[in-house]
């Protein structure tokens, strides 16, 4: 069965290069990512790692752990790890998870047999506190990732789950945000007491919460 947005993330207990570990008790009260890849020493698949380890500290800051997976071995990411530091000048600062007998890729449907009977295509969960699948966003297995446009999700999931607002398109931190279509007029004058511009009745657009 699809892992859906709003159901809980699948916990399971594997082997990482940071050790074993239970998936929702090492996520703890963290916001998580999971993203797979479809094979250990690939070129796309190198690139994003050692993008996802440059870019650490902002996932760090939003209280978000970042967790790979591919379906080779926990010793066969250790080597590529070294290729990693080596070619994208940021050694690996995150686990990744051996996946050999493919437990965690079929139960997050990352094998696509369509696309490849074997190899995982590249899958992204987001995933919140409270353990439910916010985001996911699957790629084919020759296109890389846009991490920068999931930290900018990640900034809305988290801005829109503490308040009665959403994000419009190609929002940035920051930017003015939408009142929510199920907030009244009367409910909006309490939430957003310096007013609001209604573009149109269903469209009232608002400075972002602080």
């Amino acid at each position: 069965m699809p892992v859906r947005l709003g159901d809980i993330a699948p916990d399971f207990t594997a082997d990482t290069t940071q050790g074993t570990i239970s998936f929702h008790d090492w996520l703890g009260d963290s916001w998580g990512v999971l993203f797979s890849h479809p094979k250990d020493f690939t070129p796309v698949c190198t690139t994003e790692l050692g993008y996802v380890a440059h870019i650490k500290p902002e996932f760090d800051k939003r209280n978000v752990k970042v967790i790979g997976l591919s379906v080779d071995s926990v010793e066969s990411h250790h080597k590529w790890e070294g290729d990693i530091g080596e070619t994208q000048g940021t050694p690996v600062n995150f686990p990744m998870i051996g996946d050999s007998e493919r437990k965690v890729s079929d139960l997050y449907d990352m094998i696509h047999p369509n696309a490849n009977d074997t190899l995982t295509v590249r899958s992204v969960f987001v995933i919140g506190p409270d353990k439910k699948v916010k985001l996911s966003i699957t790629y084919p297995a020759s296109t890389g990732r846009n991490f920068d446009e999931i930290l900018r999700v990640i900034d809305s999931l988290q801005l829109t789950a503490k308040h009665k607002v959403a994000t419009p398109a190609n929002w940035e931190q920051g930017e003015d945000v939408i009142i929510g279509a199920a907030v009244s007029d009367d409910e909006a004058k309490t939430l957003f007491p310096n007013g609001w511009k209604s573009v149109k009745p269903y469209l009232r657009v608002v400075p972002q919460p602080k």
